[in-house]
């Protein structure tokens, strides 16, 4: 009982810790809030060269020359364009690491910027525009504040900072590799050995100067998935003669809502089945031999995972072989995500560090996801915590505001040096919660 009563003093005592602000604390938000104009002209110009997964050197090669400039020890070429730095603190402590994503999208960017992004390029056999439709710009500007902040603090650091920058989180071309799963395979987690990550994410629908969170299951586990339905090809003057492809998969593509609402427990875990490209035939007088169909599944739990998987090939096969023809499922086709899991118990007590730093009454618990991250793979050997930063102008209706991944999102920069204060205040305060 003693040992207990011992225990829940301690930890009353860390979060009294953290829920006022430290002489470092303090420091932080002096130093962040000097050198918020550099990390929006980071990230302007980040945004007016967007560059797609593994394809980041312009970006590696900026974060790069700015971490070696703050005498941080630096690696490229991790995971073929990632960058990662070392900051060694002055005193001894735990291994946190920092992680932001470099990468853009195949976006044609409409938002009317100065620095808006007019690069193009070549994807998937189309010329696509280039854009950081997702805030990986500011992810990369904020980090770079980051560094900035805690090397010029390092004789008062308690431990070792590890600064990731990771390319192609919005996953690989088939065939390849990358990403955080390919950073952790070539070690990033050791040498030395990590012992937390924390990392964020901007949210266009959220206002600037909120932070969001969930312990557990905070965003969805995601398969991409490739079906292939074939029948027989016909004039289509005379469909009777065909075994139309076309049919069958717009049958397949209603089918598969029954998942959701017919074998999900939706009283439980969300899920999403997506079908996002359809492809077949070249002219309308022609029913073609074969359709291409490209989607994403999403899910929260193991289980509900496998079980999506399983009903999938079941009624993708079962109704192209009543139609006649066949289809064969590939899933996942190039990429799968895990659960962005954020640890329970690092949640709790690293809480009142993120209320000290944004105020009690901006940081909001959120409900889960169905988006995706593959952050979720350094959870996977790691504990760690995800949070959202609020990227929208103060007062708009957030049903209004443009979402991620499409031309018209915009972000508000006001909200980003609340960023560099946070990721510095939870490495140091988690640092503070292991030594004491």
């Amino acid at each position: 009982m003693k040992k207990i009563y011992i225990l829940f003093l301690t930890l009353i005592s860390v979060q009294q810790l953290f829920a006022q602000k430290t002489p470092l604390n303090a420091s932080v938000s002096k130093k962040a809030d000097a050198i918020e104009q550099k990390v929006i002209t980071w990230r302007r110009d980040f945004h007016q060269h967007p560059e797609l997964g593994n394809s980041e050197t312009r970006t590696a090669g900026i974060v790069a020359k700015h971490l070696e400039s703050l005498g941080i020890k630096v690696t490229t070429g991790v995971a073929k364009t990632g960058v990662v730095g070392i900051l060694k603190g002055g005193k001894p402590g735990p291994v946190v690491a920092l992680r932001a994503d470099m990468d853009g999208l195949p976006v044609t960017e409409r938002v009317d910027i100065p620095f808006a992004s007019k690069v193009k390029t070549q994807y998937n056999g189309q010329e696509v525009g280039v854009m950081h439709a997702c805030g990986h710009d500011s992810h990369v500007a904020i980090l770079m504040g980051v560094a900035e902040v805690l090397a010029s603090m390092q004789k008062d650091i308690a431990g070792t900072v590890k600064f990731i920058f990771q390319p192609a989180e919005e996953g690989v071309s088939p065939g390849e590799e990358g990403g955080a799963a390919l950073m952790i395979k070539e070690g990033v987690l050791e040498n030395p050995k990590v012992d937390v990550i924390f990392g964020l994410h901007i949210n266009s629908q959220t206002e600037a100067g909120d932070v969001t969170y969930r312990p557990g299951g905070t965003m969805a586990a995601v398969n991409d998935m490739k079906i292939t339905v074939t029948g027989r090809q016909a004039h289509g003057a005379y469909p009777w003669s065909s075994i139309d492809p076309v049919v069958i998969s717009a049958q397949i593509v209603n089918n598969l809502q029954t998942i959701v609402s017919r074998n999900l427990n939706v009283t439980e875990n969300p899920g999403v089945v997506t079908i996002g490209a359809i492809n077949g035939g070249v002219r309308s007088n022609i029913i073609p031999e074969k359709v291409e169909m490209l989607g994403t599944v999403r899910n929260f739990s193991k289980e509900d995972e496998a079980m999506f998987i399983d009903r999938i090939k079941t009624i993708a096969t079962k109704t192209a072989e009543a139609g006649g023809g066949k289809a064969e499922v590939k899933i996942p086709y190039s990429n799968h995500y895990p659960v962005t899991f954020n640890n329970i118990a690092l949640t709790e007590k690293i809480l009142p560090s993120m209320q000290a730093t944004a105020g009690a009454a901006h940081v909001k618990l959120k409900p889960p996801v169905t988006g995706a991250e593959d952050f979720s793979f350094f959870q996977e050997k790691v504990p760690g915590l995800f949070v959202f930063l609020g990227g929208m102008p103060k007062g708009k209706d957030p049903l209004k505001a443009a979402s991620h991944h499409t031309p018209d999102f915009y972000l508000d920069e006001s909200g980003f040096v609340l960023g560099v204060k946070l990721l510095s205040n939870l490495t140091l305060d988690y640092m503070a919660m292991k030594k004491n």
